[in-house]
């Protein structure tokens, strides 16, 4: 059987060991509790919340649950009594708070857990429901529904529910709002006889290997919880506690006090201090030695060397053409290149005349156009259709101070 219970002033509550205790707080008792301030003719719907403890202590319990989803639904207290609680009484402080009026109520619920005639059941199954939340198992009509289909799955003399627990506990993630997405729930269940051939199907090697894939097993009873319950097969936990061997070892209590070890000795007033200069210069001296032999062979390498040697000759060689650079670009009042001297053109055989002007500045100048007469620049006559002659002017250029004459001659000769 399982405890349920719904009244919430002062009184005793009886669960067994290791069967399923529900107790429900419901709103509607604790609404009596706060006076009505609204409106004659309204109807309150006070937003209420409870906290539990153990009395003289901040928390519940480890055996004991509690769940309220919304300040608007019922809260729960839920658990299973262990063995080692049987016989002594647990007063569990319930207080109601009313979020609207800040008024709170205060209600004792004193827990007597009592053994059971069979604790525990030898054969235990735990099923996962994917489409379930905790709160909703709770329900008694619901978690009746599913104890009379595993009851016909399994035919046991005794059946009993040991523990619920939501996926949330046990590592689950919590599901998004959509398709109205349920957090799951394990039930565990206990009963009296071995497993049935339905439940042992889970074992099968086909079984196995469809889990491994991710895929739904094919169990024969899967229809009767189909139309409520949907079981992840994959899931399923049995466990048979008469083939488990006991490792549970009898301690033997002493008196709780300490064997005699006789006088305490202090350390002897004589020791010798301890010199630690040898080992500071020890310490400082083997990474000093160290890191000056690194030191001289790198500096080996770079100067003695010859690679080190041609490597600071190519620096060198590199800052001085740098600086010749430098130096040439300061003076920009250079001759002309020649490939900006005029042209003829290849058809008329006119040669074509500058385009810039006398007082253009020959620094930001193209390159194609025509440029000034300057000092190193000879003038050539050049035939007409008349018979007369034309003055071109061409670069005059010296290299090593030698004048480059080859230009003017080829003009000459034309």
């Amino acid at each position: 059987y399982t405890l349920f219970s719904k009244v919430h002033s002062d009184r005793n509550v009886y669960p067994s060991a290791g069967v399923l205790f529900v107790h429900v707080l419901e709103r509607e008792y604790f609404k009596g509790e706060f006076p009505p301030y609204p409106k004659p003719g309204e109807v309150s719907n006070d937003p209420i919340t409870f906290n539990t403890n153990l009395m003289g202590y901040p928390d519940r319990p480890g055996w004991l649950r509690y769940i309220q989803r919304t300040p608007y639904s019922d809260g729960v207290l839920y658990g299973s009594p262990t063995a080692e609680n049987v016989g002594k009484p647990t007063i569990i402080e319930i207080t109601a708070y009313n979020r609207r009026t800040f008024e709170t109520a205060r209600h004792n619920l004193i827990i007597n857990i009592m053994s059971a005639e069979e604790f525990p059941l030898p054969y235990q199954a735990e099923f996962f429901i994917k489409n379930m939340n905790v709160e909703e198992i709770l329900a008694s009509e619901v978690l009746g529904d599913f104890l009379g289909a595993v009851k016909n799955v399994w035919q046991p003399e005794r059946l009993n529910a040991i523990n619920i627990t939501s996926a949330l506990d046990r590592g689950g993630r919590v599901p998004l709002p959509i398709n109205d997405m349920k957090e799951g729930v394990y039930v565990m269940v206990g009963a009296d006889v071995a497993f049935s051939s339905c439940l042992r199907e889970v074992e099968n090697p086909q079984n196995q290997l469809r889990c491994s894939q991710e895929m739904e097993p094919v169990i024969t009873c899967d229809k009767k919880f189909r139309t409520h319950f949907h079981i992840d097969w994959c899931k399923i936990s049995l466990v048979d506690k008469t083939k488990q061997v006991s490792t549970y070892q009898e301690v033997v209590r002493g008196e709780g006090i300490l064997p005699d070890g006789g006088e305490y000795k202090p350390p002897s007033d004589s020791l010798k201090s301890r010199d630690y200069y040898t080992d500071f210069l020890v310490t400082l001296a083997v990474p000093s030695a160290v890191a000056l032999v690194l030191f001289l062979i790198l500096a080996y390498i770079m100067c003695c060397r010859r690679e080190g040697v041609i490597q600071l000759v190519h620096h060198s060689s590199i800052q001085k053409s740098t600086k010749e650079l430098r130096d040439m670009s300061k003076n920009r009042e250079i001759a002309w290149p020649l490939s900006t001297l005029p042209v003829f053109h290849p058809v008329t055989g006119e040669v074509i005349p500058p385009t810039h002007t006398d007082n253009y500045d020959s620094t930001n100048m193209p390159l194609m156009q025509a440029q000034q007469n300057l000092p190193h620049q000879t003038q050539i006559p050049q035939p007409q259709t008349t018979g007369d002659f034309r003055l071109t002017t061409f670069q005059r250029f010296e290299v090593n101070g030698i004048p480059e004459e080859r230009k003017l001659t080829e003009a000459m000769s034309l």
